[in-house]
């Protein structure tokens, strides 16, 4: 199987274009957080399928079934993790979106198939294929223009009061973004790599 699968380069750029035609089809109103539940289960028409003991078993938050039609969670992070979990939701759409053609290619139907689909790939194509999926979540649940200006509002009041230490500064405005945007600290940290946001403040 893994001769037979060809990961698409997906540059960042090219991610975030996607990432946005997403978000203007399916959120229109660009309201945030973003609803990416109800998107899911309303716009796409995808069933979200809770797993006990899908993280703690198999290290894993969620995968999507090779049909596109259902996307499997771990049932902890829907019930006590909800950026996680939104998280997880979108990573998933971002494989639908970006490697739609693999995924059906693959025609899984079990989690056993699943993980012999995932271990026929090489770990450099798998490293890959994740990132661009992580990347499409991250513009997904962080628009660049919402984190923009969002930045800009903390960075004056934060800068004000901090700034001989911007990184405290930074730290400070990462978690503030996180609740906004109601994803982890993590994933706001990324979005301001990726997405330049250090460089207009230097």
């Amino acid at each position: 199987m893994a001769e037979e699968i060809k990961v698409p380069f997906n540059s960042y750029d090219s991610i975030k274009k996607k990432a946005e035609l997403f978000l203007e089809k399916y959120h229109p109103s660009g309201t945030i957080p973003v609803p990416i539940e109800e998107i899911v289960e309303f716009d796409l028409k995808i069933n979200i399928v809770p797993l006990p003991g899908l993280h703690k078993d198999m290290e894993l938050d969620g995968f999507v079934a090779s049909n596109l039609k259902e996307v499997y969670v771990d049932e902890t992070a829907c019930d006590a993790y909800p950026s996680r979990y939104r998280f997880t939701l979108a990573h998933e759409v971002g494989h639908i979106v970006l490697h739609k053609k693999i995924f059906q290619q693959a025609n899984f139907s079990t989690f056993s198939e699943w993980i012999e689909f995932g271990n026929s790939i090489p770990e450099k194509d798998y490293g890959w294929l994740e990132w661009q999926a992580y990347c499409f979540a991250g513009l997904v649940l962080v628009p660049q223009e919402h984190l923009e200006r969002l930045t800009s509002k903390y960075v004056k009041h934060a800068g004000a009061l901090l700034k001989p230490n911007w990184d405290y500064v930074w730290e400070i405005i990462a978690a503030k973004l996180a609740k906004e945007f109601d994803v982890s600290k993590e994933v706001i940290e990324k979005r301001f790599y990726y997405g330049k946001i250090y460089e207009k403040y230097k």
